[in-house]
Order: C-alpha cells, then sequence, then structure tokens
C-alpha cells in the first residue's frame, strides 16, 4: 500500500546475527576435538575440564548467549580449584583466554566474512568470561586466605586440661581483638563441656602487654567468671609487671602469677587439691578428703 513501509530494518539486523551466531557455533561444534586439543597445548589445563568449559560456551553460543549460570559456574569453580593449588590469576584467567587463539587458526583457515564477523563477537565473549574468572580468583583467594587466617588462630591459642577442673590456655605472640575472641570462645566451650572451675591464662610467650592487651585478658577473665569458673593469670616477668605499673592498669582481684607452675599451684589449692614437695624431684599430689 501506498505511505506503507513493511521493511523492518531491526528484525534484518537480528536476522543476520542469529545466522553469524549459528554459523560460529556450528564451526565450534564441527572442530571440537581439534580446538580442545590445540586449547589444551596453549595452556596449563587439564583437556576434560576444558572440555567441559568449551561445551558449556558453545551451549550458550546456541542459545544466542541467554542464561550464563552454568557456564559461570564452571568458571568460578575453576577459579577455586586453582586458587587452592597456588595458580596466579593471570594463569588462571590465560586458560580462558587461550580459546581464542585455539579457535581463530580455524576461522582463519574457513576463510568466510560471516565467520570473521561472528569471531569478533566470540572473542567478546570469552574477554568476559575471562574478566569474571579473574574476579572469581580474587573473591576465592580471599575467601582462602581468611579460613586459613582463622585457623591459624584456632592453633595459636590451644585449651589444654592440666587437672580435673583445671584448664590452661598457652597464649603466644601478639594478642589483638580477633585472637582474644577466639580465646574466649574456646575457652568458654571448654568450661562447658568439661565443667572446671579454674583456669590459668599464661601469657609467658606474650612479648608485650600494653593498654589493649591487658583489656583483652580483663575481657577473658570476666567472661569466665560468668561462667563462674576463676581465672589465673600467669607469665608475669619483671618488664610486664613493670609496664603494667607504668600505664596504670589495675587487675582488680584478679590472681597473677610468674609462672605457670605457680598458677597450677594455686589451682590446685583453690580446688582443694593438696600439693608437697620432695627433696628429690617428685611432687606429691592428694585431693583433700570431705
Amino acid at each position: 500500500m501506498p505511505g506503507v513501509h513493511t521493511e523492518n530494518p531491526l528484525g534484518e539486523i537480528l536476522s543476520d546475527q542469529a545466522d553469524v551466531e549459528r554459523r560460529v557455533g556450528e564451526l565450534l561444534r564441527d572442530h571440537e576435538e581439534q580446538v580442545v586439543n590445540r586449547w589444551a597445548q596453549s595452556v596449563d589445563a587439564p583437556r576434560d575440564e576444558l572440555l567441559e568449559l568449551y561445551r558449556a560456551i558453545l551451549g550458550a553460543i546456541e542459545q544466542g548467549g541467554g542464561d550464563l549460570a552454568d557456564l559461570r559456574g564452571l568458571l568460578t569453580e575453576l577459579s577455586r580449584s586453582r586458587a587452592r593449588v597456588g595458580y596466579s590469576p593471570a594463569e588462571t584467567s590465560k586458560a580462558v583466554f587461550g580459546l581464542k587463539g585455539a579457535f581463530y587458526e580455524i576461522v582463519v583457515a574457513d576463510a568466510d566474512t560471516e565467520v570473521l564477523r561472528g569471531f569478533i563477537r566470540f572473542a567478546r565473549l570469552i574477554d568476559d568470561l575471562g574478566l569474571f574468572t579473574f574476579e572469581a580468583y580474587a573473591e576465592a583467594r580471599e575467601k582462602i586466605i581468611m579460613d586459613q587466617a582463622e585457623q591459624l588462630l584456632e592453633l595459636s591459642t590451644p585449651v589444654v586440661k592440666l587437672w580435673d577442673g583445671i584448664l590452661a590456655v598457652p597464649l603466644i605472640g601478639t594478642l589483638d581483638s580477633a585472637r582474644t575472641q577466639v580465646v574466649m570462645e574456646k575457652l568458654l566451650e571448654a568450661l562447658v563441656e568439661t565443667g572446671a572451675e579454674h583456669a590459668v591464662i599464661d601469657i609467658t610467650g606474650v612479648p608485650a602487654v600494653d593498654t589493649q592487651v591487658a583489656q583483652h585478658l580483663l575481657k577473658t577473665v570476666f567472661a569466665a567468671r560468668l561462667m563462674g569458673a576463676e581465672c589465673v593469670i600467669s607469665g608475669i616477668r619483671p618488664q610486664i609487671a613493670h609496664t603494667i605499673v607504668t600505664l596504670g592498669i589495675e587487675f582488680g582481684d584478679i590472681v597473677t602469677k610468674t609462672s605457670l607452675a605457680d598458677a597450677l599451684a594455686h589451682a590446685f589449692r583453690r580446688s582443694g587439691v593438696q600439693v608437697s614437695g620432695r627433696p628429690a624431684t617428685h611432687v606429691t599430689v592428694r585431693a583433700e578428703q570431705a
């Protein structure tokens, strides 16, 4: 009809893009083994792992680049596994970028202008996936570092059972807020599990005590008291005692001892256990009769 335009330029463009993507998808499917082999030779990654990723990328292209959730899931797992074994983020993302070079050889051999146009869009997709892999690696590595830091805190703050009803927490190294939180949690858990009424916090291995460290120790002692346990702080060396006095830190009625042995002897007495030494190196421990 006059004055009515039946052309649909947008529809033609979309149809053209679909044809290009279909042609790229056909090349990828027809040359799967060849491309995957070249890809595996160019990067440091297992062929089976690359093949699974290759087919996921092919599926995304054949579906028009719609839902990439499964593909991103594979890339996230790839990043996590490589972060755990010590690969660098560059090495991890290059494992994805390497697909472009492996497929480009097939595109050049095909010598089709339409396919070359499709390869440009394909390369952009791989670039986006490579950047996603880099970001996923960074997140995975950060999570691994945080987990390792928590594990180190756990290992550096053991709670030891010295005697029935008596626990000890030997501290070595700097005592900060994060570590104090772990100390309190582990000590309180151990008090509940064992029903102990006495705990010795030994700071012989703590290099220095300042106001912050002292406050952390006081919080731990008060938390234990709320659980019905008496705490003794041992390892108060002359230098630390001088620092505490100089800073004006008040420990109040908290019992302090110079050594773990003195603290243990105090805990024995408080729990009704008699300790007597003999001329040699023997020590006799006897529970008082009710």
